[in-house]
């Protein structure tokens, strides 16, 4: 099962099996691209909030149906500090430090750390682990592009303020406490939700 997540929304790709019953489905073969078939039934349902794809193989459906989309690989992640977590504002919503894969970087994790650190001005310590893989599509100067995302679980041990990377839309890096976040969910994108989701369920197990 795969999700990508298209003007906000969760598109699943998934087998039969794993169909949730009460979704909103649509069978693989009836697509033949992405904006010819599935947007127009995005836009006629606009209330939804994911949508299921049914196909025996999710990971090739998502290869012929994004062919024509440029790809991108990107690497970020949750920062903590003690009782504290990283978060950006950008272009107006609440983000997760993140960009693309650089061909000088020679890891995804310090590919991961070297945004944080553009982004928001400090060095991290150490990464603690991987808590998810997202995929989502938006519009670069006029080209449909698909971006995969690694986020890490990272630490910061140091008392450095931090500084918003303003070039980059970023007017805001701020430590948040967990009782604070409700404004970010309130304010930020279905991915990032994702990701906020399963991470402080993970942290809660520890």
């Amino acid at each position: 099962m795969y999700k990508v997540f298209i003007e906000n929304r969760a598109i699943i790709f998934a087998e039969e099996n794993n169909i949730s019953s009460n979704s909103l489905t649509i069978a693989s073969d009836k697509l033949v691209s992405i904006e010819k078939d599935l947007l127009p039934i995005l836009h006629l349902n606009e209330k939804i909030s994911e949508m299921f794809i049914v196909c025996e193989n999710p990971e090739l459906e998502i290869q012929r149906l994004f062919s024509d989309y440029d790809k991108i690989t990107a690497a970020g992640g949750i920062v903590r500090r003690k009782n504290e977590f990283l978060f950006i504002k950008r272009n107006g919503l609440w983000d997760i430090p993140k960009g693309k894969i650089e061909e000088t970087d020679d890891s995804l994790e310090n590919a991961a750390l070297r945004e944080v650190e553009e982004e928001c001005g400090i060095k991290c310590s150490e990464i603690v682990g991987i808590i998810a893989v997202t995929y989502h599509t938006y519009t670069y100067e006029g080209i449909p592009t698909l971006k995969k995302t690694y986020w890490f679980s990272m630490l910061y041990e140091g008392k450095k303020s931090l500084k918003p990377q303003l070039e980059e839309g970023i007017t805001k890096a701020k430590w948040l406490k967990r009782e604070d976040l409700d404004n970010v969910r309130k304010n930020t994108f279905a991915s990032i939700l994702e990701v906020m989701a399963i991470y402080f369920e993970e942290l809660t197990d520890e």
